[in-house]
């Protein structure tokens, strides 16, 4: 029975042609003619670049390439399993993209756990921390002129607050004021912020009143 490798081998001797010298022109690689010649299809590439190499190989001995071609299909079983990689890798090939997808699902869990972690511990931050307690107006130690004095302020917006143990009201953004009245001399302003988990912050303000100066 003819073999196609035997032939393209019988062939470039005949044309007085090293593997070297068909390398050299097909640009295809020694080692991969020789696998050629040997009939060893299954140590190239892939099934696609056997067929390119064979035909190649064929055209450029001038050998009829629809002969030969019936020959390396007859040779060669297009349905095996083909691949360089060893038989034990390469029949669990679509392990390494299930275990990437995998990963990418585990990965996805873990971020979407980490923000619903980070949500709980932002809305529920106060019931381990005291409220924040910001008094932008009156300063500590400010000399006040008028017998009337307006206390502004900022704490967190689900906080209530009370100044000199009188509740104020509280706004969307945690802001609050309130105007008092102060009698001449020094006084102290108390401003006290409690939290819906009874956690509390407080503050004293040192004034010293002097209406009419």
């Amino acid at each position: 029975m003819l073999i196609l490798g035997e032939k393209l081998k019988e062939e470039r001797l005949i044309k007085n042609l090293s593997l070297k010298d068909v390398s050299k022109s097909t640009k295809i690689k020694e080692v991969f003619l020789e696998y050629i010649e040997n009939g060893e299809y299954e140590k190239l590439p892939s099934s696609s670049y056997a067929r390119g190499f064979v035909n190649n190989y064929i055209k450029f001995l001038n050998l009829p390439e629809e002969e030969m071609m019936a020959l390396f299909r007859r040779e060669f079983d297009e349905e095996k399993d083909y691949s360089v990689l060893p038989k034990g890798l390469d029949q669990n090939q679509e392990f390494p993209l299930s275990g990437f997808r995998i990963r990418q699902t585990a990965v996805i869990i873990f971020i979407i756990f980490l923000i619903f972690l980070g949500y709980i511990l932002f809305s529920y931050r106060y019931a381990f921390l005291n409220p924040p307690l910001n008094i932008t107006t009156p300063k500590n130690g400010s000399v006040i002129l008028t017998s009337e004095i307006r206390v502004l302020g900022k704490t967190d917006s689900n906080s209530t607050v009370y100044i000199d143990k009188n509740a104020v009201s509280v706004d969307n953004n945690g802001n609050f004021e309130k105007t008092i009245t102060v009698f001449p001399g020094k006084s102290v302003i108390d401003v006290e912020v409690i939290n819906k988990f009874s956690r509390k912050t407080d503050k004293q303000i040192e004034i010293n009143v002097k209406p009419g100066s």
